[in-house]
């Protein structure tokens, strides 16, 4: 049995959240190299050698960035895919949830696209491992949908994640919380799965 959270406990783990949020934030801004751990531990309050208390540094806390949320996209998109009917309620039900996290989390996308090669070898095999379990189960979800072979799927579902990853990119963040903006970059996600 764990014992419970303390009041310490707790506000160590919303300072290492913060300290993810920021770093993220400020790793999409100005690029790896552009942000020292002062502008992260200032961003939260504190200085740059306090946060070595939660990481040991800049590079373990870019892996622990990108680690969480491929993390996430595999716990959430499993979830997802064991929540649905298989076929076309499963993917629809994948795309909306990727779009959801694409629309909402543009900083950790950017920060992926452009920081990947920063991380160390450890980070990167994990990152890299997350991305092909989270590729395979939406393969697994398209497969009874199309004949085709595994590489043909391999291609949609990256050609999908590219469509739906990119457009964070160029709408302004207004344009980006609307409803339309969801429902077409689903339509269109849809489309270039099954097309």
């Amino acid at each position: 049995m764990t014992s419970p959270l303390t009041a310490r406990d707790r506000a160590k783990a919303e300072r290492s959240d913060a300290l993810l949020h920021e770093a993220a934030r400020l790793f999409a801004e100005r690029g790896y190299s552009g942000v020292s751990l002062e502008d992260i531990g200032t961003a939260v309050g504190v200085s740059g050698p306090a946060v070595y208390r939660h990481f040991s540094g800049k590079q373990a806390l870019l892996g622990a960035v990108l680690i969480e949320v491929s993390e996430n996209l595999v716990s959430g998109g499993t979830a997802v895919a064991e929540d649905t009917e298989p076929g076309e309620i499963r993917i629809r039900a994948l795309i909306g949830f990727h779009v959801d996290f694409a629309l909402g989390a543009p900083d950790v996308i950017r920060v992926q696209d452009r920081n990947l090669a920063h991380l160390s070898d450890t980070d990167r095999a994990t990152v890299r491992r997350l991305q092909r379990e989270y590729i395979d189960l939406w393969i697994s979800a398209l497969a009874p949908l199309h004949d085709a072979t595994a590489d043909e799927l391999r291609l949609r579902v990256q050609a999908c994640f590219g469509l739906i990853n990119s457009t964070p990119h160029s709408t302004r963040s207004a344009a980006r919380s609307t409803t339309s903006t969801k429902a077409i970059l689903s339509a269109m996600a849809h489309a270039a799965l099954t097309a």
